[in-house]
């Protein structure tokens, strides 16, 4: 059966016969003769390949083709008429409270620029900002408590979207002053012989396959120390890493590096960011380092959301310079 060859309103019958189980009793509902209702329900019958409903002693009785059909129409009705009830999407008028899912790099990063903008096309939306680290995210974005995530991933599943928001790559940062500052030509060796401050956003301490956390088929990056993960991974001499200090979030890492000859690796725009404040050094890195773009997700359902496709829109029209080489920041 094709959708393209069924009277829609065949399936507000099915749906009123299945509800009082009476012809007669939907054709007062709808205004009609008892005949129209049984001819309608003729049709429909007849484009399914089944009886549909059946006479029995308590009335009309659904068949189990019927039963089986039923939650997908009822669906389907459902949303047909919240699109006719809802109102067109207007930036400059609505009041909608957008829920998204960030790290405190991406709120830092990312949300001002959005938010510059937002201010003055749509004054009076709302953004609520959930963490990134909490490991049930994915979980609240299928079940529609969050709207996006933003966020570094791998592999998403069928009935997760995505778009491209900016990419950016590893920096290794340390206090003004440190030892590694005085060195030229830095080698693997020399930054092996510090401790590690690691930003793990989970804060689960679940082991992580390169970096990344699956989460109801979601693999989305939860740590970016690329040193660690290596030299961890199984190096060629068999080092290990010392991790000293684990943290869900960037905002704390100029702290512990400032009375600690630590070293943490960080988005190199977040570096860029906290090393014109005089809070770290940048190292040159003797390696190619990791690149890792960033993206907004959302549940497939959201693709019939008139206000989160304009937000998308607004997300990427606001981005575009970040998207180019790393050479300006």
């Amino acid at each position: 059966m094709s959708i393209q060859r069924v009277d829609l309103n065949l399936f507000r019958v099915f749906e009123a016969v299945l509800q009082y189980g009476s012809v007669s009793a939907v054709a007062r509902e709808f205004g009609v003769t008892p005949s129209a209702i049984s001819h309608a329900l003729s049709r429909l019958r007849q484009a399914v390949g089944d009886e549909l409903f059946v006479y029995g002693d308590e009335g009309m009785a659904p068949t189990p083709r019927a039963l089986e059909l039923a939650p997908a129409i009822r669906d389907g009705l459902g949303r047909i008429d919240e699109a006719l009830k809802s109102p067109a999407f207007e930036p400059s008028q609505t009041a909608r409270t957008f829920r998204l899912s960030a790290t405190d790099y991406s709120t830092t990063i990312i949300l001002p620029r959005l938010l510059q903008h937002l201010v003055r096309v749509a004054p009076q939306l709302e953004l609520r900002v959930f963490p990134y680290n909490r490991t049930d995210v994915i979980r609240h974005l299928d079940e529609g408590r969050l709207d996006l995530v933003l966020g570094w991933f791998s592999d998403v599943p069928e009935h997760v979207r995505r778009t491209p928001i900016l990419q950016d790559r590893e920096a290794v940062v340390v206090r003004p002053g440190h030892p590694l500052t005085l060195r030229d030509n830095l080698t693997r060796d020399c930054l092996f012989g510090f401790s590690f401050v690691v930003v793990e956003f989970s804060g689960s301490g679940e082991p992580a396959m390169d970096g990344f956390l699956d989460e109801r088929g979601v693999w989305r990056r939860v740590w970016i120390d690329r040193l660690v993960i290596e030299r961890n991974g199984g190096g060629n001499d068999g080092g290990v890493s010392h991790v000293a200090v684990s943290l869900p979030h960037y905002s704390a890492v100029p702290h512990l590096l400032a009375v600690t000859d630590m070293m943490a690796t960080v988005p190199e725009r977040l570096a860029r960011l906290m090393e014109a404040r005089g809070e770290v050094v940048v190292l040159d890195l003797p390696y190619a380092p990791l690149v890792a773009p960033v993206d907004a997700i959302w549940h497939r359902k959201g693709e019939q959301d008139a206000g989160l496709q304009w937000l998308l829109r607004e997300l990427a029209a606001v981005m575009p310079a970040e998207q180019m080489q790393l050479s300006d920041v």
